[in-house]
């Protein structure tokens, strides 16, 4: 799941050498940790948080077809 979050950001990003993707397990839940440059934050957020929401939406749909449960948190300095 972080790598479908990695070539999402990548793609919104100016500086996509700077997105970092980590992934935890908090019990039956993958964590997606995004962090990108702080001039990108509101590329990834976007107004009102709908882009973070469409991030959540596509990743969440792809964790069903795998039958897992998938978190995305978007990380700021």
């Amino acid at each position: 799941m972080g790598s479908l979050v990695e070539v999402i950001a990548k793609a919104l990003v100016t500086k996509p050498d700077e997105v970092v993707v980590t992934e935890e397990m908090d019990g039956d839940t993958i964590i997606v940790k995004l962090k990108v440059a702080d001039d990108d934050i509101g590329k990834i957020i976007g107004k009102s948080g709908r882009i973070a929401k469409a991030i959540r939406t596509v990743v969440r749909a792809a964790a069903i077809k795998q039958n897992v449960r998938v978190s995305v948190e978007i990380v700021e300095d």
